[in-house]
């Protein structure tokens, strides 16, 4: 495992590209607003460093409260790991909540759960607030047995789950035959997930979060270490700075300007987009397909007919930038779709690769410094970290605020 000390690489000032390719979300944003770099001297209440996707919910959150918020990024909004997530949101983790109980205590591990299902309901509750089409489905997702060694596993989630009331059903192998038809041991079928175009949502967020009078949001900013001073963080860069009564981390998977030690595996995992297809007859609601084999295959389709398929996870901080053998991934994972689908004739018009994170324990990172008051961090590593990303917005929301959430502990950086 390439469990990594976050503050070593700061230390060593590694710089890591976060994808490689071809990507399908920047052809279908139609418009996408410019902000200023910031070139004077300015204070605010809150200071969010990153404008990704979990910068993108804090910032729209913060907004509607009477806070004077700032939102910087180094590059431009939505375009670093934002633009390479594929858009599946799931309650359901990488870890599964069985799991979770057997290392953190079956308490928690639904406590932890359930802060995933309502942060599924957050992201539906602002995507159909927004003004503009982000693209927002509500989807079930189908979680099937990679081999008959894992039903048993399987049907423990499904007890478990059923126990605590998510929305979950078991499906034997005739009943995953009749409806999807694919051969498959078992599988459970959960409800209450969505896609999302990411990148409109990043947009979309900040945007409406931007008309607020309260907000001001500046591109290709790159702050500073920061210093306390008199009870305010101060970033100052010359011809510029910034005072924060409160600071935020939330740079995803760039490892540049952390403070804190945090033990994560950095990754590189590979996903294709196809071309459209008319019709999916044996893909039943068009539901978010995965597999509990790991690493992992997912697939989805969007709006317009096209399947977004990912997964070939790899122990590389960086995926390879020769075509070739970014091409030779595309062929694997076109394999696997047409393992489930041999009916569709598919290519791939898109492919990447990209970097993304985990923390060793499944859960992501998000809360103050253990050390610095009112220097705080959202980092959704994981394969939720969208969701992550929304409940993490509210606890943070509420620190900063009140100084105390009931669920911090949970995912608090010196956990």
């Amino acid at each position: 495992m390439l469990w990594l000390l976050v503050k070593k690489f700061n230390e060593r000032s590694v710089r890591m590209s976060l994808y490689h390719g071809s990507l399908y979300w920047p052809t279908t944003v139609q418009e996408r607003p410019v902000y200023p770099k910031l070139n004077n001297h300015v204070t605010c209440d809150v200071l969010i460093i990153g404008a990704g996707m979990s910068g993108a919910l804090l910032t729209y959150m913060l907004a509607k409260e009477s806070l004077q918020v700032i939102l910087v990024d180094k590059g431009s909004v939505g375009n670093g790991s934002s633009a390479a997530n594929t858009g599946l949101l799931q309650y359901s983790n990488d870890k599964m909540l069985h799991s979770f109980a057997e290392s953190i205590g079956e308490e928690d591990a639904v406590r932890f759960y359930k802060l995933c299902f309502n942060g599924m309901e957050e992201l539906k509750s602002i995507a159909s607030s927004l003004h503009e089409d982000v693209q927002f489905v509500n989807r079930q997702s189908l979680y099937y047995a990679s081999t008959d060694a894992d039903v048993l596993s399987l049907r423990k989630e499904y007890e478990m789950l059923q126990k605590y009331k998510f929305p979950v059903e078991f499906l034997e192998k005739d009943m995953i035959y009749k409806v999807y038809g694919f051969n498959k041991h078992a599988a459970i079928k959960t409800s209450g997930d969505a896609e999302v175009n990411p990148e409109r949502f990043v947009i979309s967020l900040i945007k409406e979060a931007a008309q607020k009078s309260n907000v001001q949001v500046f591109e290709n900013t790159e702050v500073s270490k920061p210093q306390n001073k008199d009870g305010c963080w101060l970033f100052n860069n010359g011809d510029s700075s910034i005072q924060a009564k409160h600071v935020v981390y939330a740079t995803g998977y760039d490892l540049d300007n952390f403070a804190i030690d945090i033990p994560t595996k950095i990754n590189r995992t590979f996903a294709i987009v196809t071309n459209p297809v008319s019709s999916f007859p044996h893909w039943e609601d068009r539901c978010l397909i995965w597999e509990t084999k790991r690493p992992y295959f997912y697939m989805r389709t969007t709006p317009n007919g096209r399947i977004i398929a990912g997964g070939l996870d790899e122990e590389a901080r960086e995926a390879p930038r020769d075509e070739q053998i970014l091409q030779l991934y595309a062929d694997r994972l076109l394999v696997r779709i047409k393992e489930h689908f041999p009916h569709l004739q598919l290519k791939a018009d898109y492919v990447y690769g990209a970097t993304f994170g985990e923390s060793k324990d499944g859960i992501p990172f998000i809360g103050e410094h253990p050390q610095h008051k009112n220097l705080y961090y959202c980092l959704g590593f994981g394969g939720n970290g969208t969701v992550y990303s929304a409940f993490g917005s509210n606890i943070l929301k509420d620190l900063i605020i009140k100084g105390k959430h009931p669920d911090a502990d949970l995912v608090q950086l010196d956990r």
